[in-house]
């Protein structure tokens, strides 16, 4: 969630849309990253995956992690 300074609601500009493993979705999202252009990182801990999603963006995009648990270099164990 976004929060405007004064606003009265936030905005959502990650996930949002239940829990899963869609890339409009997280699972137990664990460590959140905003850099200066707006793009948000994700560290999705259920899905074993860290997720990047590009300010407007209504999907996000698999960074690390699109094969699952596990201990090969394409793979993580619960990112933290």
């Amino acid at each position: 969630m976004k929060w405007a300074k004064e606003a009265k609601e936030g905005i959502v500009v990650a996930g949002g849309r239940g829990e899963g493993s869609l890339l409009s979705q997280l699972n137990l999202p664990e460590a959140v990253i905003v850099d200066q252009l707006g793009t948000v990182y994700v560290a999705d801990r259920v899905n074993n995956r860290i997720m990047r999603w590009l300010k407007g963006a209504a999907e996000g995009q698999i960074l690390i992690g699109e094969s699952g648990l596990g201990s090969l270099s394409s793979q993580l164990n619960n990112p933290l």
